[in-house]
């Protein structure tokens, strides 16, 4: 009965679906994991403190990509780890699935501590990079972020809603940079779906 039950899912199309998809995935997390270099002519801050960096974010803004589609309420947490890396924890409300989901991975810096270059790795061995390109040098409340390519973009916040014309003024940045400005999702961040992340 099994062996049938086997074949029967051998044959169905959805069924091979599934593992191209999956392999298809795949082979984009690890292209983009297999580069931890900033964008070209794109230069990440200098006179980047990590310690003031740690703590809660909020997404405000984000370019679509597979491993957040349909997630709001994203913010990303970042504890510093007894042997000098930053834990990450990023939490979102999905929501097809309706409800919360979080990945935790860890970070270090990509090169000299003070510049705004980090590998991130959710899935050991591979790390992606992450480049802070603008940031609130005085106060650490805001940040532009860009992942390996210009596919990548992130528009952070220590508070769940920015002011407009500072929004407006760090997507000029972004666009100054050569990325896809038009394209950028507005992360809701106000009220909270039901029920809190574990």
């Amino acid at each position: 009965m099994k062996s049938a039950r086997r074949k029967v899912a051998f044959l169905n199309p959805a069924f091979w679906l599934r593992r191209v998809s999956a392999v298809l995935s795949a082979g984009v997390c690890l292209a983009v994991a297999g580069c931890a270099s900033p964008p070209p002519g794109v230069t990440p801050v200098e006179t980047f403190d990590a310690d003031r960096y740690l703590g809660q974010w909020y997404e405000i803004a984000r370019l679509d990509h597979g491993f957040e589609r349909d997630l709001t309420h994203v913010t990303a947490t970042y504890s510093a780890l007894p042997d000098g890396g930053i834990e990450v924890l990023n939490r979102g409300y999905d929501t097809k699935k309706e409800k919360w989901q979080e990945i935790r991975g860890k970070a270090r810096a990509a090169g000299e501590p003070s510049t705004g270059s980090l590998e991130v790795s959710f899935f050991p061995p591979f790390a992606g990079g992450y480049h802070v390109i603008a940031l609130d040098r005085s106060a650490y409340q805001w940040a532009v972020v860009s992942g390996p390519t210009r596919n990548y973009l992130w528009i952070l916040s220590r508070t769940p809603e920015m002011d407009k014309a500072l929004e407006t003024r760090l997507y000029s940045i972004a666009r100054e940079n050569g990325y896809a400005v038009d394209e950028l999702i507005e992360v809701p961040q106000t009220e909270r779906p039901p029920g809190e992340p574990s």
